[in-house]
């Protein structure tokens, strides 16, 4: 079982930058598509970005250019490296992950069966 905990959320200032963090202790972070999905107040969750097991990243074209997904096989985790942060940005931000060598590059969260706590991210203007 994939036991994903995130970290690093905090509020910060428009402009600034933050970066999350998601540890796997339950499987190998490189043998999985870790997925970041995030759900602003009042709305659903959406599709953040992911990295696969295969090391391709891809993101929702909105957020291209401003937030980055690298992944540390040594720390078995994976990060969210968000720069030049709007106020919209604000969410509870999740790490998600598949099973073991999913194929192709899933969005959906029906996709994605392990998912951790969330971490709050809040932007102020």
């Amino acid at each position: 079982q994939a036991h994903l905990v995130e970290s690093g959320g905090s509020t910060v200032q428009a402009g600034g930058s933050l970066r999350l963090s998601c540890v796997d202790s339950g499987r190998t972070v490189s043998e999985q598509i870790m997925g970041w999905f995030r759900q602003p107040p009042g709305t659903e969750r959406e599709f953040v970005g992911a990295v696969t097991w295969q090391d391709i990243t891809y993101y929702t074209d909105s957020l291209k250019g401003r937030f980055t997904i690298s992944r540390d096989n040594a720390k078995n985790a994976v990060y969210l490296q968000m720069n030049s942060l709007k106020p919209d940005d604000t969410a509870v931000y999740y790490c998600a992950a598949t099973v073991p060598f999913a194929r192709g590059t899933p969005r959906r969260e029906r996709d994605y069966p392990y998912w951790g706590q969330g971490t709050q991210v809040t932007v102020s203007s």
